[in-house]
């Protein structure tokens, strides 16, 4: 499981080339579905894109990499395969779907990692753009997209040295600073 877990890294960069099908991300979807819900409410629902052209669509509406200033997000043939759009249907009433969607998210991402592939949650999308352009019913509210793909791009884990940020060495390769157990396990 370790092992698994220390894979599973915000891959931003991936082989575009490398399609996805939608089985894939069906199968994804269950894992999702079948993983904890608080109160058992299970308010979250899913629009899944493996088609190019609703790829694209749902590019232009994300943000990528808030701490990397001066990149703009996964050039053309890096850019991700698939998308999962994760939505809280607000008319179940969960007041806890942000613990859904985080316990959802890492059980879609570690099994894309135990399937040789990788992902990135995303919050910072133009949430207006992406309900327009994919007419999603206003009683659905957006609260996150995962970006799915072959990754090409090397994640590294390391000891924090002060400061949080993760950054891109000269090789491109990702660093990701990371407190240490010592610091967060509180010895009261």
């Amino acid at each position: 499981m370790l092992e698994l877990v220390l894979k599973n890294r915000s891959y931003r960069r991936f082989a575009q080339s490398h399609s996805i099908e939608r089985k894939t991300l069906e199968g994804l979807v269950n894992l999702a579905r079948l993983s904890a819900s608080a109160a058992n409410k299970q308010p979250l629902k899913y629009i899944l894109s493996c088609e190019t052209q609703k790829n694209a669509v749902i590019f232009e509406t994300l943000a990528w990499a808030a701490y990397l200033k001066d990149w703009k997000g996964p050039a053309e043939g890096e850019r991700p395969a698939a998308y999962i759009v994760v939505l809280n249907d607000t008319g179940i009433g969960s007041a806890y779907c942000h613990v859904d969607l985080g316990i959802a998210c890492q059980s879609m991402l570690l099994g894309a990692v135990h399937m040789g592939l990788g992902g990135c949650i995303l919050a910072s999308v133009n949430r207006d753009r992406l309900r327009k352009k994919l007419g999603i019913p206003e009683q659905c509210e957006i609260l996150a997209v995962i970006a799915l793909g072959k990754p090409v791009e090397e994640v590294v884990v390391e000891k924090m040295q002060g400061d949080i940020k993760y950054w891109r060495d000269q090789d491109g390769v990702h660093h990701v600073p990371k407190r240490s157990l010592e610091e967060i396990i509180l010895a009261l």
